[in-house]
């Protein structure tokens, strides 16, 4: 497995997930995002070239520039993934929320 083109590989980055947060608005240059960032140009093109290889970023080209855009049905996926997880946990935490409720009721007429 070439896990350069894993998303959750590519995800598992901060720069590359704040680098998707600042694309989740707007389509952007390569030179605008690196803006953002304290990092060398070339280390946020690669960052870039990690994102698009794994098709989570898709690039349209104007003019001369290349501005890259949130690959929406790629995200989805992702979401969709991980959307179980989330439920189980949600409910997980229902649970344990009513059962606190419970022992703070119980030692409140305690006392």
């Amino acid at each position: 497995m070439n896990l350069r083109r894993d998303v959750f590989q590519a995800i598992a980055d901060p720069t590359r997930r704040a680098i998707l947060m600042l694309l989740a608005t707007q389509s952007m240059t390569a030179g605008a995002i690196a803006s953002n960032f304290d990092t060398a140009r070339p280390t946020v093109s690669k960052h870039l070239q990690i994102l698009t290889a794994c098709e989570l970023l898709k690039q349209e080209q104007s003019g001369r520039e290349i501005h890259y855009l949130i690959n929406a049905k790629k995200m989805k996926e992702v979401a969709d993934f991980i959307e179980p997880f989330r439920t189980m946990w949600d409910d997980r935490f229902n649970k344990l929320e009513s059962v606190m409720k419970k022992y703070a009721a119980s030692a409140k007429r305690k006392s």
